[in-house]
């Protein structure tokens, strides 16, 4: 007989996580990264709580203080060069964290994972700042948030050791819009830690986002890839 046990979780504050968007070199004034982490912590505290989740048996899987990274990847033909290239662009800033009942189902009320968009990279800092300033408008809009709400491939308590192909259903929210997403996953378990990468695709269109158009950029597909790169240990 199993007891049941209170667990007390920080809905800790998702892809890209389309920032993607911003892979195009446009002239911008440089953001203030400081500032966009002073943001990205009062987004968080300010999305989060302390959630009373009644697990039997249960366990969450927390981002690790390393390991963890999500990146954009979306096609773009510049002026000037012959063939097209993946533009990207990445960040370690990512929170959050996903739980899962003794069946191996999502809890959605204490999963979620929050990414600080304002922080994303790339090879470009005039793209950067085009993403932070006119695509996402990160002064409003500093996180974009991952809500996992089911999971395909588990059955029962999680594995200790080995590796599966996993299908994760999540609401994704990108500057107030929300939608839901596919991801596909390739975990490998070992002990009390998850890694892996995890990726779904999406148009701008389904999150209202408007296609870049410049002189620099001959074309750019509709077509995001979001990347995650994921490092989570069990929660004590």
């Amino acid at each position: 007989m199993h007891t049941k046990k209170t667990v007390t979780t920080k809905a800790l504050g998702a892809i890209a996580f389309p920032a993607v968007v911003g892979l195009l070199a446009v002239n911008c004034t440089g953001g203030d990264l400081d500032a966009a982490d002073r943001r990205f912590e009062t987004a968080t505290r300010a999305s989060a709580g302390d959630v009373a989740l009644p697990v039997t048996d249960g366990v969450q899987l927390v981002v690790a203080p390393e390991g963890n990274e999500v990146r954009y990847r979306i096609r773009e033909q510049l002026v000037g060069l012959d063939l097209p290239n993946d533009a990207m662009g990445a960040t370690s800033q990512v929170t959050g964290g996903i739980s899962f009942d003794a069946n191996g189902k999502v809890v959605p009320a204490s999963s979620k994972f929050v990414v600080n968009v304002a922080t994303l990279k790339s090879d470009k800092d005039r793209r950067d700042n085009y993403v932070r300033n006119r695509i996402l408008a990160t002064d409003g809009n500093p996180t974009v948030e991952l809500a996992p709400t089911s999971i395909t491939g588990l059955t029962g308590v999680l594995p200790k050791s080995g590796t599966r192909k996993l299908q994760l259903i999540g609401n994704l929210t990108v500057k107030g819009v929300t939608r839901p997403t596919t991801w596909d996953v390739d975990a490998t378990f070992d002990g009390d830690r998850v890694t892996g990468n995890a990726a779904t695709t999406f148009t701008f269109a389904e999150f209202g986002l408007q296609q870049p158009r410049v002189p620099v950029v001959l074309s750019v597909a509709d077509s995001i890839k979001l990347e995650y790169t994921f490092s989570l240990v069990s929660k004590k």
